[in-house]
């Protein structure tokens, strides 16, 4: 007779429930802080709009600190980087300096996470609890460690691009391509990389006898 292998059977939130838990950090932390700033900008100037953008992500953060909500490791990254950004832009007047630093961002987050792949939880197991709530069992499981250590190297790959195309875009454009253009380019990148990091993903549990299944787990029927 042929020999089955065990699998063991993870389950994930619903659909929605994962889209939900992953959209939020990113509408708070980087969408909603570029339309205000877009907003403020068209109507009101450029310091307007910078200041608002910083006032929407410290809002969001102080909001977490009254409710005793975790905040997520993202919202903590790019709201430091934009009090950089907010000083730099304030103090230069300068729009360019003030979208040269989140470009420049792309290099640094390549390196932190070639940096961090040594480390027992590298940066991206960290910031991908903000998107995807896994299971105990399944993010302690020597596989899924090993595979956030190789992932990272996508990452970086994909930040490393990012950071080039978005350069070669904000030398060339006004603010408002700028903003058009490298957004929709870094999402479809960004789109590309989650793409291949969950094909990646379901490779590495495969090959450890890990099944997931997406949704409620259905209850066990009794017999008699």
């Amino acid at each position: 007779m042929p020999e089955h292998r065990m699998t063991t059977l993870i389950h994930l939130p619903p659909i929605g429930s994962l889209l939900r838990h992953a959209g939020r950090p990113l509408l708070e932390s980087t969408l909603i802080p570029l339309a205000l700033f877009w907003i403020l900008f068209t109507h009101a100037g450029f310091d307007a709009g910078i200041i608002g953008a910083l006032s929407w992500s410290a809002l969001a953060i102080g909001r977490r600190v009254v409710t005793r909500r975790k905040i997520p490791a993202i919202l903590w990254l790019t709201t430091v980087l934009l009090v950089v950004r907010t000083v730099v832009g304030l103090w230069t007047g300068s729009a360019f300096l003030y979208f040269l630093q989140p470009t420049v961002q792309n290099f640094v987050f390549a390196g932190l996470l070639l940096v961090t792949i040594g480390l027992e939880r590298p940066l991206l197991a960290k910031l991908a609890d903000d998107f995807c709530a896994f299971p105990d069992a399944l993010t302690q499981h020597p596989r899924m460690k090993s595979f956030f250590k190789k992932v990272s190297l996508l990452w970086a790959a994909v930040f490393l691009v990012n950071g080039v195309t978005t350069l070669a875009v904000l030398a060339t454009q006004t603010v408002g391509n700028f903003l058009m253009v490298s957004t929709a380019g870094s999402y479809s990148l960004v789109a590309v990389g989650i793409g291949l990091s969950l094909w990646w993903f379901q490779r590495s549990l495969a090959g450890e006898g890990i099944g997931l299944r997406i949704g409620v787990p259905q209850p066990k029927l009794r017999v008699g």
